[in-house]
């Protein structure tokens, strides 16, 4: 798949951008090619957890501006079912995956790089990376999803003032904000790491606590309570359920079906 790579190992979907000699920028390629693995996720019942990186000195330097100018974006503003346009949908898209996705970080995550990130459940970042909402450094508005998920992350005045700005902030600062989740030497590893903890989870419950936290930022009480009595009597009783207790009396690794 040109510009991302996508492996599986025991559940856990390996993808990485992979145009390290440009820094991952984004291009429209590599717009495709993102896209394209969150669609080839979607479907796959065998993958359980996805880790999200970026080859070579760092996540996503942005967008190429140098190829859009040359080009054009040339993309479609045509709407996928949730709403999303391309550029939308490569950052969107990782939060609607039904499994979770932990994104591993270093080096950089400028413009749409750092709203790619966003886009997983959880971000692992190395505490020498630089982050920025770039976007108003080439006089345009972060338009990749950004808002509406940064809404439940980052404090309003804080999201305001480093998207006005576009200014650089270290990752110890992008942790007390929210824009990570937590500093390590050693992102990848740790997210590989977490992945296996999370695959070797009931899948099942799993996706179904991805749906209920996907909702929980915006849905009613009322809708809430009705979803996570819908969620439970998914998995209540079933195989997977039982499977998770009979092995934690055994004291064994349980082993569910997907």
């Amino acid at each position: 798949m040109d510009r991302v790579t996508l492996t599986v190992t025991n559940g856990v979907a390996d993808v990485r951008l992979a145009r390290a000699d440009k820094m991952n920028a984004i291009d429209p390629a590599m717009f495709a090619a993102i896209g394209a693995a969150i669609d080839a996720l979607a479907g796959r019942t065998d993958v359980r957890c996805v880790v999200l990186s970026g080859e070579g000195r760092g996540f996503c330097a942005g967008l190429d501006m140098a190829s859009m100018a040359r080009g054009g974006s040339g993309m479609s503003t045509e709407r996928n079912d949730q709403g999303s346009i391309l550029p939308q949908h490569v950052t969107w898209g990782w939060r609607q995956l039904p499994m979770p996705v932990i994104a591993a970080v270093h080096g950089v995550a400028f413009g749409g790089g750092l709203q790619i990130m966003s886009g997983a459940d959880i971000r692992i970042a190395a505490p020498d990376t630089r982050f920025a909402i770039r976007e108003m450094h080439w006089g345009i508005v972060p338009d990749m999803a950004g808002f509406p998920i940064w809404r439940g992350l980052v404090r309003d005045d804080v999201l305001r003032e480093l998207v006005y700005t576009a200014r650089e902030f270290e990752a110890a600062e992008a942790l007390h904000h929210g824009f990570v989740t937590r500093l390590s030497d050693d992102p990848l590893g740790e997210a590989l790491a977490l992945a296996a903890t999370i695959a070797a989870r009931n899948p099942h419950a799993i996706r179904g606590a991805k749906r209920l936290l996907n909702m929980a930022h915006d849905a009613d009480p009322r809708t809430m309570l009705a979803a996570e009595t819908e969620e439970q009597l998914k998995v209540i009783g079933s195989p997977n359920m039982m499977e998770a207790v009979a092995a934690n009396m055994a004291r064994r690794a349980p082993v569910f079906a997907d």
